[in-house]
């Protein structure tokens, strides 16, 4: 069994005084047993309206903020999953990226967030560059498969089949799901939804109001919620166990029933 940690705040635009939060996150998460800790999407810089700050604000992946990341992780022997503004060398564009920092201070994975926030009145990619579409980077904890991705990427199931095709136990998924009439229902239900018919645990790390809707949570194969924020800012640990996949799946072995696969369209 692995115990893994989600984290809700709202990240400003200070990125030294985020760090800073996410250490402090990382610190409880630890001192919690945690061996994994998901911070939210955007969790390197936010402003109430995406603009041209967002591409100002960005680092590539071996920049200060990561380097921050990779001595937090590294101080408290911990995996760090957090979504940064990654720059893109002669663009004036970013990728919405995903790294995961290994206890060792090395990035074990990152992903680069597949669907952007054209929605809601919302036009994510007038500064958001879509990430490729490869084979799902995972990386493993005491024997734990974990793979990631983004926010509105929960909205496409075929995103979360690949992952889990791609042997990941658990989903973690950073976000700053935009609040509005009736995105909080649509978050709690989605979330329930991917880990049920996938038979896997989700780790949902939101951002807290106002840029997000908060609810971040952990659940289990069968869509258990095992731990939750609420509106709250800090942390929440909850308990990943194989075993529980592994009676979830006997119980419910939709994987190894399906007749069909997914294909990505390039």
């Amino acid at each position: 069994m692995v115990d893994i940690a989600i984290a809700q705040f709202a990240p400003g635009s200070d990125k030294q005084d985020n760090l800073g939060r996410i250490a402090k996150f990382a610190e409880e998460a630890a001192a919690g047993g945690a061996r994994v800790l998901a911070a939210p999407e955007y969790a390197m810089f936010t402003v109430p309206t995406m603009d041209e700050r967002f591409v100002d604000s960005a680092e590539s992946l071996d920049g200060e903020f990561v380097t921050g990341l990779r001595e937090i992780a590294a101080r408290h022997r911990l995996t760090l999953v957090a979504g940064i503004n990654e720059a893109i060398p002669g663009e004036r564009r970013i990728f919405n990226t995903l790294v995961a920092v290994a206890p060792d201070g090395g990035i074990a994975a990152a992903y680069r967030k597949l669907h952007l926030y054209d929605a809601f009145g919302y036009k994510e990619s007038d500064f958001v560059q879509a990430g490729s579409i490869g084979e799902p980077e995972t990386f493993t904890v005491d024997g734990v498969t974990f793979g990631m991705q983004t926010c509105y990427d929960l909205r496409f199931p075929e995103v979360t089949r690949r992952i889990v095709d791609s042997g990941a136990d658990v989903l973690v998924l950073p976000a700053e799901w935009v609040p509005g009439p009736l995105k909080e229902d649509h978050w709690t239900t989605l979330v329930r939804a991917r880990a049920i018919e996938n038979t896997i645990y989700v780790a949902a790390a939101d951002q807290s109001a106002p840029a997000g809707s908060g609810a971040s949570m952990i659940v289990d194969p069968m869509g258990v919620v095992i731990a939750s924020l609420g509106e709250r800012v800090g942390t929440a640990i909850g308990t990943v166990s194989p075993e529980r996949i592994a009676e979830v799946r006997a119980k419910n072995p939709a994987l190894s029933l399906r007749r069909f696969g997914v294909v990505a369209n390039q």
